[in-house]
Parts: structure tokens; C-alpha cells; sequence
């Protein structure tokens, strides 16, 4: 409390009780009473106030200098997390092939950047079980990678932008989404991780229904495979496919090259478990899961040898597998997978292309398994094949009037049961639907 303060508080205090006191008293009092009636009445309330103000000063300087402290550490553990991530890279191995190599290390991915096509080959990073619990928001700080010694691809390769009077831009697009083949959300655990994301190193033109749809679905389940697991770590290596005689955004002023096709592997050591994936850059309408291969797979198709500094029996178990339930969790409460297209028979489709049918007026034969069905509010019958609701992909609608023209008890004779379905197809609510009115119309195979 400051001085002058104080002071006027004495003297405030020592006018209030001397006022107050009877006459007769007060011609009693002398100047020193006065000074021990302040001591013994009025200083100690004074002086405790003083105390309290002076402690709760002291803690909250305290408090203040505990909050740096863990700043700090959090910094020091969060260091040292990348590093890890960064041994851990090279203990698995990074992907190798016949051709040089230009690496280049950032805090929690590495990449290989081919020049000709002006992005990476491929990149390498870790997702971590701090993915769980992370909170990092996208940064959008796009900018070109200092560390690529050629230099990056830039912002003038996807779009240019124009400053306005009103001080806002005019966008000109070339066609082609920044895709990022290290996901920003698998480092949101760290502000500098998720940033370095952005780095035009980590980018790739991707076709922006591709991107924002079907490869933004296959880096959610890749992700999402940690809430299954959290007590692992998920190595995976993303790339285009690049390859001579690729068209490129000629616009650009580095002209970079469009990639026809993506991959992504993923392995988790500790648990044994892989997946793959190949997709051509389009729209795609079938199931994601359908594009899932073995690790094998890609390293064929690529060139690569991932992963090659583990244990041979963790290779050999994981890399040769592709168990759907392990990536696609509603599989394993009883979806399947639809017939693959190799197996269709003349005159048949699978529900993954269903939708492409959808009010064409054409009589259409549909094959599937019956994994879930149930009677609505109005006594019609729904089947769903191989996907259940409410993630459906194509429904069997049964009129509650042509219920009898069924002998056996529909949903119990058919639920699990692969079937040959024909029909003309609608929608309802964007979903394939096919209406069918008699037993004949549903083939048990």
C-alpha cells in the first residue's frame, strides 16, 4: 500500500474515533493517549489489511513464475517428442529405391522432393497417441520450403491473387487443391509440427472432389485407427505417383506435375497391422475401402521398400494384410465388403456403383449381402446390403402390401444372405434405392 495512503488512513481513522468520544474524555486525552488509542484500536486492523494484500501479491508473482516454468517444460517435452519421431523414422526406415535421393528432415516428417516434378516422392511421418488429445487448429500459412535447395513449389503454382481497391484479393484457381500428402490434423499435438505441414514441399495438385472427399476419408481412417489403439504409434509414408509424360499446371510458374494416382501405407509395429491404399486422382463414388491393398501391394506398384530396418517377422506378418475391420470399424459390427468387380457376372453390378444408376428407367441387377434390415413406422420392409444404417449404400425397399407375396419371413431368412437383387433403381435422400414387389425378384445365391 502506498505511503501517502497509509498515512491518510491513520489520520482519517484517529479524526473518526476522536470525534466520536464524549467531551469529557476527550480533554483527558493527550498527544501520546492519542498515539497508543491507534496502536491497541485502530493499526492492527490497518496493518492485517496490509498483510493480506502483500501475501496474495506474493502468490499470484508465484503462480506467475510457476505457469513459465511449465511453459518451458512443455517446450523442452514437446522437442523432444519430435526427436523422437525423427530416430524413430530411421530405426523403421525410410523408403527405398533404385534412384537418388534428395532428403530433407522437418521437425516431426521427412520427405524425399523430386525436382522435375516439383514436389515429394514420397513422405514419412508418425502418428503419435498425442494425436488423441491435440488441439492445434489449422494454420493455412502455405509457404515455399527453404530446406529444398532447388527450391519448392509457391503459391503462384496453384492460383494467382490480385489486391483489390477494397483491399480484399481476386482469386484466379488453376484447377487443383494444395493437397497435403503429410495430413496437417496428424500433427495438431504440435503448434510447429502442424505448421511445417504447410510447406508447398508437402503439397501435391489434387482435383479438389478427390481431396476434399475421398482422401480426406482414407487420412481420417488412418487416423482414427489410434482411438482404436491408443497406445501405438502409426508409421505412414504417403506419395504420388510420378512418372514421365504426366500433364502439369502450365499456368504455374513452376509447372508442376499432376499426379494420376496417390498411395499411402501404414504400419503399426507393436500390434502387427498394416493397410494400404492406391487412388486415382478423380471424384471417386465407390467405397473407400474397396481402394485398400496390402503394404506388398503398394511396394510392387511403387518401388519402394518400406520399412525395411524392421524385424523380418513384423514385416513379413504386417505387410502382407489387409484386414478391412482393422481400419473400417463399422466392418467389424457387421458390414462386408461389396462383391469386388472382378467377380461380377455379365449383367451384374455391385453396391459400390449402385448410384450411378439411380432413375435410369433400366432394369438392374444388383448383388450384395443382406446385413441389416428393419420395418418402418408403416409397416414396409428395408434392407440394407452390406452396409447398415445409417451408413447404408443400397437399400431393398418392400411395400408393406407386397409383404405376403414374400413365403418365408424376410428379414429372417435373408439377413446374412449374399443375394442377386433386380429392379429398376431410384433415390431416396441421394441413396440408391430399388423397390421390389415379389419373391422372384430376389435371388439367393
Amino acid at each position: 500500500m502506498p505511503r501517502l495512503r497509509l498515512l491518510d488512513l491513520v489520520k482519517n481513522a484517529l479524526i473518526f474515533t476522536v470525534t466520536q468520544m464524549p467531551k469529557a474524555i476527550m480533554k483527558k486525552l493527550t498527544a501520546c493517549n492519542l498515539l497508543s488509542l491507534f496502536m491497541l484500536v485502530i493499526a492492527p486492523g490497518i496493518l492485517h489489511s496490509q498483510s493480506i494484500e502483500s501475501k496474495l501479491a506474493g502468490l499470484h508473482i508465484q503462480l506467475d513464475s510457476i505457469a513459465k516454468a511449465q511453459a518451458v517444460i512443455t517446450e523442452k517435452i514437446e522437442a523432444l517428442k519430435l526427436e523422437r519421431i525423427r530416430r524413430d523414422l530411421l530405426i523403421a526406415g525410410l523408403p527405398s529405391d533404385e534412384k537418388k535421393s534428395n532428403i530433407v528432415w522437418h521437425a516431426a516428417y521427412v520427405l524425399e522432393y523430386d525436382e522435375p516434378f516439383e514436389q515429394a516422392r514420397w513422405v514419412a511421418h508418425i502418428i503419435t497417441p498425442d494425436v488423441l488429445s491435440g488441439i492445434v487448429s489449422r494454420t493455412n500459412d502455405f509457404r515455399p520450403d527453404s530446406l529444398i535447395k532447388t527450391g519448392s513449389a509457391v503459391e503462384a503454382d496453384y492460383f494467382l491473387k490480385q489486391l483489390q481497391p477494397d483491399s480484399t484479393f481476386k482469386y484466379d484457381a488453376f484447377g487443383y487443391d494444395r493437397g497435403h500428402l503429410a495430413p496437417s490434423a496428424d500433427f495438431r499435438w504440435s503448434a510447429k509440427a502442424l505448421s511445417e505441414s504447410y510447406l508447398y514441399s508437402n503439397m501435391s495438385p489434387q482435383l479438389g472432389a478427390f481431396n476434399r472427399e475421398a482422401w480426406a476419408s482414407v487420412e481420417d481412417k488412418v487416423r482414427g485407427y489410434l482411438y482404436s489403439n491408443p497406445t501405438s504409434q502409426l508409421y505412414v509414408v504417403t506419395g504420388p505417383v510420378l512418372k514421365d509424360g504426366l500433364p502439369k499446371i502450365e499456368r504455374g510458374v513452376n509447372k508442376v506435375s499432376i499426379p494420376e494416382f496417390y498411395w499411402k501405407v501404414a504400419i503399426d509395429p507393436l500390434k502387427k497391422k498394416g493397410i494400404g491404399f492406391i487412388m486415382p486422382n478423380k471424384k471417386i463414388t465407390e467405397a473407400i475401402e474397396s481402394y485398400a491393398v496390402t503394404i506388398d501391394s503398394v511396394e510392387r506398384y511403387t518401388g519402394y521398400n518400406f520399412f525395411s530396418n524392421l524385424p523380418v517377422n513384423i514385416q513379413s506378418d504386417a505387410e502382407n494384410q489387409r484386414v478391412l475391420a482393422d481400419w473400417f470399424p463399422l466392418i467389424a459390427k457387421g458390414d462386408v465388403e461389396p462383391v469386388n468387380a472382378t467377380e461380377l457376372k455379365r449383367g451384374q453390378i455391385n453396391t459400390e456403383i449402385a448410384k450411378q444408376w439411380i432413375n435410369s428407367n433400366q432394369e438392374i441387377t444388383v448383388t450384395g449381402t443382406v446385413v441389416s434390415g428393419r420395418a418402418s413406422k408403416s409397416g414396409n420392409m428395408l434392407l440394407n446390403l452390406d452396409k447398415q444404417f445409417p451408413n447404408q449404400v443400397f437399400t431393398v425397399f418392400i411395400k408393406k402390401e407386397n409383404i405376403p407375396n414374400f413365403s418365408y419371413d424376410i428379414l429372417t431368412y435373408l439377413k446374412g444372405k449374399k443375394v442377386l437383387v433386380t429392379g429398376k433403381i431410384s433415390g431416396m435422400d441421394g441413396m440408391p434405392v430399388m423397390y421390389v414387389d415379389y419373391e422372384k425378384q430376389v435371388l439367393v445365391q
